[in-house]
């Protein structure tokens, strides 16, 4: 077996910048940030050159939708990130900070009720860059889901957000057909005629807008966009499921400062080495919630910010 060099600080120092040890060797892996999972095909060219001139040549996927290039030596790890950046292209994703944000397709897939893409990119600017620098309890991952249909798997990070179409209907187009289109098209069976008018439930309706536009008589022709946000999700050794805030936001604006406030609220009141799902279970989640829908963390943010490192 091959004798190893590196010493355990320089590991360390390097992890902070994105570089994985290859176990068992004095090689390394770069997670490449692509911000959202989307890249141009030039990045996607220069990801190639740097693996074949600096790695093994070998480029792996993550599920965070970042890009891992495999068998970096120790010594190389600078030129890389000097070729990398040609592209703007940076490494990272580690540490007890804001994770790279994962997104769906969004508004390119037939489901989609938001713009993932755009939407996860003001989020990677304001939090992941932004926030580069606040150090918090533990790992916080975000994600960003086009609908309902939860692709990446809101519900199972520290924060989700998911699509919301909320269907405008107008009883009085409605005609209560006996073969209804409207619950016809409906996949969660929330819409249904009774008594010759059609009924929605409310408890039952998870907002995915596939009902829009589906009455021959024009019931259902428009929605209005939102936002559910879920907080405390954890997938791993101990999976958590997220719980969703008791407000739909309708304003994207009002969405992502409760990132903000979700953010500040860990820093603020989690505990070293916690994930935020058991400060949720410590506090309570009514506690946190009545936080989250107020704005004294907002207001105290410089003072939270300034907080030393946990």
């Amino acid at each position: 077996m091959a004798t190893l060099t590196i010493s355990t600080e320089d590991e360390k120092r390097v992890k902070a910048l994105g570089f994985l040890s290859n176990k068992g060797t004095d090689n390394f892996s770069a997670r490449i940030i692509t911000v959202n999972g989307k890249i141009t095909s030039s990045q996607n060219k220069c990801i190639s050159e740097a693996a074949e001139i600096f790695g093994s040549g070998i480029v792996t996927f993550t599920t965070r939708l970042t890009v891992e290039v495999q068998g970096i030596p120790y010594n190389k790890i600078d030129d890389f990130r000097a070729y990398l950046s040609k592209e703007g292209l940076i490494t990272g994703g580690t540490g007890a900070k804001v994770r790279p944000i994962v997104s769906c397709k969004g508004t390119t897939c037939q489901y989609g009720l938001i713009d993932t893409f755009g939407l996860s990119e003001e989020i990677h600017e304001r939090f992941f860059k932004g926030y580069s620098n606040v150090k918090l309890p533990h790992k916080f991952k975000i994600a960003v889901g086009g609908c309902p249909n939860n692709c990446v798997k809101p519900e199972l990070n520290d924060l989700g957000i998911i699509g919301q179409r909320i269907p405008n209907f107008n009883a009085d187009e409605c005609k209560g057909c006996k073969k209804c289109s409207v619950e016809a098209a409906c996949p969660v069976n929330a819409s249904k005629v009774i008594d010759g008018i059609l009924k929605i439930d409310k408890d039952k309706c998870n907002n995915c807008g596939r009902c829009i536009g589906k009455c021959h008589f024009k019931a259902i022709e428009d929605g209005i966009t939102g936002y559910k946000i879920y907080v405390g999700g954890r997938w791993g050794k101990r999976i958590s499921h997220g719980i969703a805030l008791n407000k739909i936001f309708l304003d994207k604006k009002e969405a992502i400062d409760v990132i903000e406030k979700t953010i500040l609220l860990y820093k603020d009141q989690g505990k070293a080495g916690e994930r935020l799902a058991e400060t949720i279970q410590r506090l309570g989640f009514l506690d946190i919630q009545n936080q989250l829908l107020s704005n004294d963390l907002l207001d105290r943010k410089d003072k939270i910010l300034a907080l030393s490192s946990l």
